[in-house]
Formats: C-alpha cells, sequence, structure tokens
C-alpha cells in the first residue's frame, strides 16, 4: 500500500502529468466557450418555423417513398423525370431511417445538447486517449531514464511488484480523471443546451447510446495508457514509445495502405489499427471493397467490423506488448 501511495505522489508530482490536464481543462473551456458564443436560446417564431420545415421534410420523404412504390407496381411510368428514385424502395422507406427530421435540424445557431453530445464525446475521448498515451509514456520512461526505477528497486527490490504497482497506479489515476473530465464536461454542454440552446429529446435510448459510447472510450483510454507504458518500458525511454507510435502511423496505416490499394489487396481495412478502433468506440464500421464484387451480378461492396473482433485485437495487442515488457524488465539490466 505504501508503495502504490508513493507512485500516485510521483505520478501527481510530475510537470508534464500536471501541464496535460491544465491542456485538457483549457481545451475543455475553449470548446465549452465557444459554443456558449454561437449558440442562443430560439425565440417562438424560429420554433414554429424549424417545426414546420420539419414536418414538410418528413412529408417530403413519404412522397418519394410512395412515389417509387407506385413506379414499382407498374401505376405510375418507370421514368424519374429527373428525379432519382432508387431500385430498392426501402432505402427511402422513412419507417427504416435512423433518425427522421426534427425541429433542431432547421435551427442553425443553436446548439442541441441531444445532436452534439456524441460528436462532442469523442473529442474528449479523443484527447483523453492521447492524455493517457503521453502520459503511460512519460511515466514510466522518466524513471528508466534517470535513474529512478533503481533507486525505487533499492527500497523495494521486486522488479514485477514495483512495475505492476506503476501500471496499476498508471491506470486508476487516468480512469479517475477520465471519469471526472467526461462527467463535467457533459453537465457543461447538458446546463448550455439548458439555458443557450435546446436539450433535445433526451430519452432513454439517448442515454443508453450515450453511456455506450462513454463506456467504450473509457477502455480505449485505458488501453492507450498501458501500450504507452509497455512501449517506453521496451525501449527505455519516453520518445521510444513516440517513436513507435510515429512509425507505426507513417509506415503502417500510411505507407502500406498505399501498397496494399496499389496491388489491389482484399479487406485492407481491416488490417489497420485504427479501423478496429473506430469499430469499437461505434460498436461497427462498414468498409468499401471492390474485389468482393468481382464477377457478381448484386453486389454493394461493403463488409463489417464489429465491437467484439476489433476488441480482442485491441487486447491481444496492448496486452501481449504489456507482457513483454514485463517479461523485458525482469532480466534487463537497469544500470
Amino acid at each position: 500500500m505504501n508503495l502504490v501511495r508513493a507512485e500516485l505522489e510521483r505520478l501527481s508530482a510530475r510537470r508534464f502529468v500536471q501541464l496535460m490536464v491544465v491542456l485538457l481543462a483549457l481545451a475543455f473551456a475553449v470548446t465549452a466557450a465557444t459554443t456558449l458564443a454561437g449558440s442562443h436560446k430560439p425565440s417562438a417564431s424560429e420554433m414554429d418555423s424549424a417545426r414546420q420545415q420539419a414536418t414538410e421534410a418528413r412529408q417530403s420523404m413519404e412522397a418519394a417513398f410512395q412515389e417509387c412504390l407506385a413506379r414499382q407496381g407498374g401505376s405510375r411510368p418507370t421514368e424519374d423525370g429527373g428525379r432519382y428514385l432508387p431500385a430498392d424502395c426501402s432505402e427511402l422507406d422513412p419507417v427504416l431511417r435512423d433518425q427522421l427530421p426534427i425541429a433542431a435540424d432547421f435551427l442553425p445557431g443553436v446548439f442541441s445538447f441531444a445532436q452534439q453530445a456524441k460528436p462532442l464525446l469523442y473529442f474528449l475521448i479523443a484527447f483523453l486517449v492521447l492524455f493517457g498515451f503521453l502520459v503511460g509514456a512519460s511515466y514510466i520512461g522518466a524513471d528508466l531514464n534517470s535513474g529512478g526505477v533503481v533507486n525505487l528497486l533499492l527500497w523495494r527490490p521486486r522488479r514485477l511488484t514495483v512495475l505492476a504497482a506503476k501500471l496499476g497506479t498508471l491506470l486508476g489515476t487516468v480512469l479517475v480523471l477520465a471519469l471526472l473530465a467526461s462527467v463535467a464536461y457533459l453537465a457543461t454542454f447538458w446546463v448550455i443546451g439548458q439555458t443557450a440552446g435546446l436539450p433535445g429529446r433526451l430519452d432513454g435510448d439517448f442515454w443508453s447510446s450515450l453511456g455506450a459510447v462513454h463506456g467504450r472510450g473509457l477502455v480505449l483510454v485505458l488501453l492507450t495508457s498501458a501500450l504507452g507504458f509497455a512501449l517506453a518500458t521496451l525501449g527505455r525511454h519516453t520518445s521510444a514509445a513516440l517513436g513507435a507510435a510515429a512509425a507505426y502511423a507513417v509506415v503502417w496505416e500510411l505507407g502500406a495502405r498505399l501498397v496494399l490499394e496499389i496491388v489491389d489487396a482484399r479487406r485492407p481495412d481491416q488490417l489497420m489499427l485504427s479501423s478496429h478502433i473506430g469499430a469499437w468506440l461505434t460498436g461497427k464500421a462498414e468498409f468499401w471493397d471492390a474485389r468482393q464484387c468481382s464477377g457478381a451480378g448484386n453486389c454493394d461492396g461493403y463488409y463489417t467490423l464489429t465491437w467484439g473482433p476489433s476488441l480482442l485485437v485491441l487486447l491481444v495487442l496492448t496486452g501481449g506488448l504489456t507482457a513483454a515488457a514485463f517479461a523485458v524488465f525482469r532480466r534487463r539490466d537497469l544500470l
């Protein structure tokens, strides 16, 4: 317990960690201030006009759907008369739409919490992922480079226990900070929606969907924190983790993707870590592969990555590198 307390004090005392917390608060304040300055409470006339436009948009969608059904039934000519109508009328069925036009869609300059909460949460998760990776890498990397780990082992001469305490303290601190930041973040924008915008439709489906994104985001933040920690442990320096991340992005995400497109490889996106991150956060991700339709008469060429296999990829990658870091740290000469 004393070891964890000592590591918590060391982590909170690091200037880089304090700087990242300040940058997190600054990004949060700028985003909230920009949203507040660009929004206003809609007047009664604005709401009436927006409701009318939303009604007309829904009626137009229903008319297009009925026209498509009539054309398929043969009661209308097959020519579209300049209007595009798909062969499959289900594409126009309003009932199958994820969301029908609502009044908030026709209120420019009005912040709607129900519509913007998820994109704002994605922005926060992206910042927390960067925060976790950099803090995790610098936390162990600086100690290994400066000899702080050696001094700590003189007090507690158990290598795996010391490294596990460092990793556990890192993950616990990042998790608490991420929870506090996300609650304060969403609460602030909820207040903006109530006072200087529109709250929107905040039903059970909305909160469950937002909670699912939040939970997945927290898992991703913890995984990237452990990944930065593992890479810095393997490379004995913070720059090793940063270099490995930069090399992966340039060599694989950019270079290898370009080569795979040139050679016309099958389903190249499923080989990219960014694709699995997107599929994990959103629940699923669709990608286009032209080779799926080669020689096929009726084929749309899309394939889907779901959150289950994507989470497995992320866990295997992070778990494998973390296990390798512990194995190397156990036998490495630290002097």
